[in-house]
């Protein structure tokens, strides 16, 4: 019950954001959308950053990591180097296509590394599987997502439209190319 009442609040917030196009709907907002008071949310979230964060992670991992889908008969190190780029092609979309939730995920998950390693951790366990690192740590996973950093944190997001992109990207690659 405790999970279905978290899970229906992340819905709601995200659809407040959604209709109303700000990211700065309060948690009043959110408690009257759902018929409860105030202090009611803070038993599935123990402060409005929480909140956020799990509003942002939930939208990140449906817009941008559930829509990853790769040639699983090809060599490991080509579908590491699909994977990246419908990756870093999902997060240009998802900025491109949803500003308010990417403009949320920015705030409380991109400018926070914690929150943002959380929720990069089905990543690197996704980068883990396809290329058989130790599924134990995630290192080799983290290094290899922060090569491309220039194409995933929001400080770049004005360059992801630019022509040579994948030019770009296909240079990053090749710099790690060797080492994975």
């Amino acid at each position: 019950m405790a999970q279905n009442t978290r899970e229906k609040i992340i819905q709601v917030a995200e659809t407040l954001i959604m209709e109303t196009g700000k990211t700065d709907v309060t948690l009043a907002d959110i408690a009257g959308q759902l018929g409860m008071t105030h202090a009611a949310l803070y038993k599935h979230f123990h402060n409005k950053q929480a909140l956020w964060e799990a509003v942002a992670k939930a939208w990140f991992n449906r817009e941008v990591l559930q829509g990853i889908t790769i040639d699983t008969h090809l060599p490991q190190r080509e579908q590491l180097h699909q994977w990246l780029w419908t990756f870093v092609n999902a997060k240009k979309t998802a900025y491109n296509t949803n500003p308010q939730m990417f403009a949320l995920n920015t705030r409380y998950v991109d400018n926070n590394p914690r929150a943002l390693r959380s929720v990069l951790t089905s990543a690197y366990a996704e980068i883990n599987q396809i290329m058989g690192y130790d599924p134990a740590t995630y290192d080799q996973a983290e290094a290899v997502l922060a090569v491309f950093a220039i194409f995933t944190l929001p400080n770049f997001k004005d360059t992801w439209n630019d022509d040579d992109y994948q030019e770009r990207f296909e240079r990053q690659w090749a710099l790690i190319t060797k080492g994975v």
